[in-house]
């Protein structure tokens, strides 16, 4: 069980360094294809972090009402995130081609 919650923490770590490295590319591009592709890659590693955020507090903490509410709006704001930036990331993709 520890090396699932140290695996998870690293986890979100790295898509935490990712989500912050992809916002200040996205932020300093000029041309504007790059900026949206940066931009949709951000929202990717966001998503999945929260998503990640929420497992935690879901399975891995005391049972309380809180922590499942707020998990289960995570959950939600993540998957629309990663849905999000998947279909950005299409159109932009295809902006560069």
């Amino acid at each position: 069980m520890f090396a699932i919650q140290v695996t998870l923490f690293l986890l979100i770590c790295v898509l935490l360094a990712l989500t912050v490295f992809f916002s200040f590319r996205s932020r300093r591009e000029q041309d504007a294809a790059k900026r949206g592709l940066f931009a949709a890659r951000m929202n990717i590693c966001m998503g999945f972090m929260l998503i990640l955020i929420a497992v935690t507090q879901i399975f891995f903490f005391s049972e309380s009402s809180f922590r499942r509410i707020f998990g289960t709006i995570l959950v939600l704001i993540g998957v629309f995130n990663v849905f999000a930036g998947i279909r950005n990331h299409g159109h932009f993709n295809r902006l560069l081609r």
